[in-house]
């Protein structure tokens, strides 16, 4: 009996090569406008659940319960900074994008120096391109 091998052909997502969207994606912004500007974007993209929390410990319990595929994490959240999120999303290997209103001025630490950074108000394709590259 003779043996077929099927070869596989790996189609890109997009034209430009960039990788499917992730499913799961946590915004952790604190400003309600903007999350529901996130969440509306995001599932325009084809994301299928996007969950949205305004503070570090509500981010930490939401990984926790239920570790998401992405994360945008905006860097000021009031009086607190979202850095313990970044280092939790980090030893989980969970990709992020900070995000954030301020310029390059904003007091990031040396460990997420290198972290993609969306500056707000973002474009659509800057978003996009953020989410589909898992923040590459």
């Amino acid at each position: 009996m003779m043996q077929t091998s099927i070869a596989r052909i790996m189609i890109p997502a997009s034209p430009d090569g960039l990788a499917d969207v992730p499913a799961d994606v946590l915004i952790v912004e604190d400003d309600p406008i903007i999350a529901i500007d996130f969440e509306d974007r995001l599932l325009g993209f084809g994301v299928t659940s996007v969950r949205t929390v305004g503070s570090v410990a509500q981010a930490l319990a939401a990984i926790a319960a239920r570790a998401p595929d992405f994360a945008l994490l905006d860097v000021e959240l009031g009086r607190e900074k979202s850095f313990a999120v970044a280092e939790r999303l980090t030893a989980a290997q969970i990709p992020f994008v900070f995000v954030t209103g301020y310029g390059a001025e904003t007091s990031i630490p040396a460990a997420f120096k290198a972290r993609p950074r969306l500056q707000k108000p973002c474009s659509s394709d800057a978003l996009e391109t953020a989410l589909r590259r898992r923040g590459a």
